[in-house]
């Protein structure tokens, strides 16, 4: 399967797209806008990036740094066969007045602290009960 893309976006990084999809967020007042068909695919990619984006604003109010504007992109495949993913990475874009150290040691400290890369790369169980 060709690669699964989905986009988050908040602040002045928001998606002008007409096809974009506005959702309340409460890290910011203009809400993120999502770009993603809705296919099962897309939808496990849009949980990684939507994490990621949340994660950024959580833990940069921690540190004390503003953010103006946050662009997750996140995109993998699947075995056709199988259809066990063939990895998911993520691109982040970050508009603010920190320095580029300040926004490393941000991205570094919200790739290790993500909850939902976490649970996709220990590979957890999902299983359909009654």
């Amino acid at each position: 399967m060709a690669d699964a893309e989905v986009t988050v976006a908040a602040g002045n990084l928001r998606s002008p797209s007409a096809t974009a999809v506005g959702f309340p967020h409460r890290w910011t007042d203009e809400g993120v806008t999502v770009e993603a068909d809705f296919t099962g695919a897309h939808l496990l990619h849009l949980a990684v990036a939507g994490c990621v984006l949340n994660d950024l604003y959580r833990e940069a109010a921690g540190l004390g740094i503003g953010l103006d504007g946050v662009r997750v992109l996140a995109r993998g495949g699947f075995d056709p066969v199988s259809w066990q993913s063939t990895g998911i990475t993520y691109q982040v874009e970050v508009r603010s007045a920190a320095s580029p150290g300040e926004v490393a040691e941000l991205l570094a400290r919200v790739d290790a602290v993500a909850e939902i890369p976490k649970a996709v790369r220990s590979s957890a169980s999902v299983t359909r009960v009654p």
